[in-house]
């Protein structure tokens, strides 16, 4: 099934959303933890159900998003409590493997075994991919003099594997004709922690640059260096000279990082916004069976303005099954989350509305969860 997307969303910037290293961040294993800038929308229509402290974590790629969604539903439903702990999108499965949370945040789909064991926790069903989240993941850059750099797949997959160490190196050069590029080391940082956005990012890389290391979670190039979530790495490129990575376009918009255009094949260079990353989104499709949403994202797409760095984040839930003293209120929020008022509090974040499409699909299966 291609997605087609009826509006395109404004990235709007996240200005007063203040990162800082305390919770633990996207499909990350330490703690950060950032404040929602800006007024959240009012919530309308919320149903609520249920009561007491509902536990979840997960993908701290949605973590911005989870910050508004869980101060909305506070805002209506006054019996609940929301405690979403962004720990990283493969301890976010683990933990709600071993039945210990609600439902969880994750950055890749579920895997087959994953599916499996979850049945011994969805009692007569099992654990379903439900999308949620879309948005770009930013390559953020730090180079004195430089402020309009260009990079492909290729290119990247070298920097990120320690084979190009230098920014004027002779492949950035000849991607960035008229820029000064300086004799300055290049310090790539990635991902300490099982991630999500690592899984995307290297998957990236393997279909449209030849990264010689297999997609995963847990990184596997060479050299470089590490940081716990994406505020961890989105840090460190803020503060050093060289540095470069890759983290969720919010975070380089908070912390004001500038972020590299992608050389995609197509006429021009295309740059990390959430548009454009909608415009990749919409080519994905449907991969998950019955009512499990899963999607295949296009990595090596060439249309113009497509941004292929992209991730759809998803909650993972049991389709039946679920427990009865959580059930009420983990339905009630999922169907806040993907409704067209929960969607909408995503666009001041920098993150993309689920497509139509798949959103209708997504209010569907939520309604059934039992």
């Amino acid at each position: 099934m291609k997605l087609q997307r009826k509006n395109r969303v404004r990235a709007l910037a996240v200005g007063a959303l203040a990162v800082t290293g305390a919770l633990a961040l996207s499909a990350c294993g330490s703690d950060d933890t950032s404040a929602g800038g800006g007024a959240a929308a009012k919530p309308s229509n919320i149903k609520c159900d249920g009561k007491g402290k509902l536990l979840a974590s997960g993908s701290s790629a949605q973590k911005n998003a989870m910050d508004v969604w869980v101060q909305n539903y506070a805002g209506a439903c006054k019996n609940t409590e929301i405690n979403y702990q962004p720990t990283g999108s493969g301890a976010g499965v683990t933990t709600f493997l071993q039945g210990q949370t609600a439902f969880a945040g994750s950055d890749s789909a579920l895997k087959p075994d994953e599916v499996t064991k979850s049945k011994q926790v969805c009692k007569g069903g099992q654990a379903i991919d439900l999308p949620m989240v879309g948005g770009p993941i930013a390559v953020g850059y730090n180079v004195p003099g430089v402020d309009n750099l260009v990079l492909d797949a290729k290119t990247l997959s070298k920097i990120f594997n320690s084979e190009i160490k230098k920014w004027n190196d002779p492949a950035i050069k000849q991607l960035n004709p008229g820029a000064k590029l300086p004799d300055l080391k290049i310090q790539p940082f990635h991902r300490s922690d099982d991630s999500g956005t690592t899984d995307n990012f290297t998957k990236y890389l393997k279909a449209a640059g030849g990264w010689k290391h297999e997609p995963a979670k847990k990184w596997e190039g060479e050299g470089g260096q590490a940081a716990s979530g994406s505020s961890g790495v989105s840090s460190q490129v803020k503060q050093n000279s060289g540095a470069i990575s890759y983290f969720e376009l919010s975070y380089a918009t908070a912390s004001k990082i500038q972020t590299a255009k992608l050389n995609t094949g197509a006429k021009e260079p295309v740059e990390a916004t959430v548009d454009n990353a909608s415009k990749a989104i919409s080519e994905a499709s449907q991969v998950g069976k019955g009512d499990d949403l899963a999607l295949k994202l296009n990595y090596t797409t060439k249309a113009e303005g497509a941004y292929p760095i992209t991730l759809v984040t998803y909650e993972i839930a049991c389709d039946k099954g679920n427990k009865a003293e959580t059930l009420p209120a983990t339905k009630s929020f999922l169907t806040y989350i993907a409704s067209k008022d929960g969607q909408s509090a995503l666009k001041q974040l920098g993150y993309a509305p689920l497509p139509t499409e798949i959103a209708d699909k997504v209010r569907a299966t939520v309604a059934k969860i039992s």
